[in-house]
């Protein structure tokens, strides 16, 4: 499943969410919606306790709602009671609060700002291009980082085409890609830049992005015109069109006597980090 994570405000409060790319939704932790509506100093308690009165009254809500690791605030992940959109505004009807209304204005802005970058594919750009620059983020970076989501568009839209299944078939061509081009395997580079969760190409500098995008724009090409048939043969062009762009970063390396792969990223400095500056 391939995951984007957020963190939405209610009231000042934050709210852990994750949006499925494939369902195209949505999904809102419990427990933090939970302690916003009723200010209850113990809230996973009160949910528990909801959610057993839920299944003694025969409710369909409660076996729909699954669980997704989300981070908690000691910067760890855990399983956590998720629901989307819908089913959280049921949940609201389970729950006494005068805060009730206000929330269900909150969900449908969400819900609104999703369906308006959907028609207009320019406001999602402009959000997350602000959402960058939040973080600190140069402006020369984001065009970049924005036309590499625009090549890995066209790369599994190829795949698409070609049979290629989603979830763990496109990680297996993309680890490909990532260990013909740069030497590591993608748990590799992000382990050697210190990443857990992050996003690699969120971490990569402007070279590192650019010849990523010429690895991916490159496998796209040759898929285009090769045509493959089997999953064996789309592994073959990736590891093809990764090994072009692997040349170009090792000729970079030969004439600037500099490694292109670097352990630099955008992590917030860490204590040790900082006094170290």
């Amino acid at each position: 499943m391939t995951k984007e994570t957020a963190i939405k405000l209610f009231e000042q409060k934050q709210i852990r969410s994750v949006w499925n790319d494939e369902e195209e939704k949505w999904y809102f932790s419990i427990i933090d919606i939970i302690e916003i509506l009723t200010d209850s100093p113990r809230p996973r308690k009160y949910w528990n306790a909801l959610k057993t009165k839920l299944q003694k009254e025969g409710s369909e809500l409660s076996p729909k709602l699954g669980q997704l690791k989300m981070q908690s605030s000691d910067g760890k992940f855990y399983l956590t009671d998720v629901a989307d959109t819908e089913q959280i505004f049921r949940l609201i009807q389970s729950v006494s609060s005068p805060k009730a209304e206000p929330f269900k204005m909150w969900l449908a802005q969400v819900g609104r700002e999703r369906i308006d970058e959907i028609e207009d594919p320019e406001l999602g750009i402009e959000r997350l291009m602000e959402t960058y620059l939040r973080k600190g983020y140069s402006k020369e970076w984001i065009n970049q980082r924005l036309k590499s989501i625009e090549v890995r568009k066209e790369l599994t839209d190829e795949w698409e085409t070609r049979g290629v299944k989603k979830g763990q078939e496109y990680a297996i061509l993309t680890d490909e890609i990532t260990k013909a081009w740069s030497g590591f395997t993608a748990k590799q580079y992000k382990n050697l830049k210190g990443l857990k969760k992050e996003n690699l190409r969120d971490h990569m500098n402007n070279l590192e992005l650019v010849l990523n995008m010429l690895a991916e724009a490159t496998t796209t090409e040759i898929s285009k015109e090769k045509k493959p048939e089997t999953f064996k043969d789309n592994k073959r062009i990736a590891k093809q069109g990764g090994t072009i762009a692997g040349n170009t970063r090792r000729e970079i390396e030969e004439k600037t006597g500099k490694k292109v792969i670097t352990r630099e990223n955008f992590l917030p400095p860490t204590k040790e980090k900082k006094n170290l500056q």
